[in-house]
């Protein structure tokens, strides 16, 4: 092997050359899909070079650097930074997931960022969830009783009971699991979608609710429900570590049980 030397006149010790080299390979490519509806053009793809030394670690201090301070038209939701609003999912480095939650050390290669799959684009990297809410609100995700409690009574629910709202809480609406099923990209009109579904057992197994009957049978349809076929993507995707497609197990076991 070659012995290496730097020359006599170097004022650059083998340190500093190291520190060098090392600063260098802190640039990393981000390719960012694009679309403006205004421009009546096709997509395409933006390459952005950006020093992770001047840069936070998360995607989307990437994203932010880039629309601070390289192209301010690029165009995408966040909100909390903090994994708990869910505003920016979008499908990085091949998977749905939040830009907030991912480290940039993650990706190995070049960062590519796109929308979520299967659904329509506003511009650039936030996608149209028109329909997800129209069907969030069709489940009606919130408490439903048939009593009217008086002023100062709560409802009082048992320590087993909260535990059993444990993993469905915690969902962010995020829509990272819907848009990774192929079920829901062929039937997302009809197919209500693992985040939905997830949102309505976490209503059905509340104890305090008393609506659990009516919002089984609102289920009961060879389209809102059945189309799951376990291919598992929703609960592999979750950012958030949950399972949706256990609570469609549930919902399944709930409709075969009550009759």
């Amino acid at each position: 092997m070659a012995e290496f030397r730097l020359p006599a006149n170097s004022k650059m010790t083998i340190g500093k050359l190291y520190q060098a080299s090392e600063n260098a390979s802190r640039v990393k490519s981000f390719k960012v899909y694009r679309y403006d509806p205004d421009d009546e053009e096709n997509p395409r793809i933006d390459t952005f070079q950006i020093d992770l030394d001047e840069c936070g670690p998360m995607i989307l201090d990437a994203l932010i650097k880039i629309k601070n301070e390289v192209d301010t038209t690029l165009t995408f939701r966040r909100s909390c930074r903090e994994g708990i609003c869910g505003s920016c999912a979008m499908n990085i480095d091949g998977t749905n997931t939040l830009a907030c939650l991912k480290p940039i050390d993650e990706v190995n290669g070049d960062v590519k960022i796109y929308p979520l799959p299967h659904m329509e684009v506003i511009k650039d990297l936030v996608p149209d969830l028109s329909n997800a809410y129209a069907q969030l609100e069709s489940i009606e995700p919130w408490l439903k009783t048939k009593d009217t409690p008086t002023k100062d009574t709560e409802r009082v629910q048992s320590i087993d009971d909260r535990a059993k709202l444990d993993g469905m809480w915690e969902c962010v609406l995020c829509f990272s699991c819907s848009t990774s099923c192929p079920s829901y990209w062929w039937n997302g009109d009809k197919y209500l979608g693992p985040a939905i579904l997830l949102q309505a057992y976490r209503w059905i197994a509340d104890s305090r609710d008393d609506y659990a009957k009516e919002r089984l049978d609102s289920l009961e349809d060879p389209f809102k429900l059945y189309r799951c076929h376990t291919i598992m993507n929703c609960t592999k995707t979750c950012p958030k570590g949950l399972n949706p497609a256990k609570a469609i197990a549930e919902i399944k076991k709930m409709m075969v049980l009550r009759q």
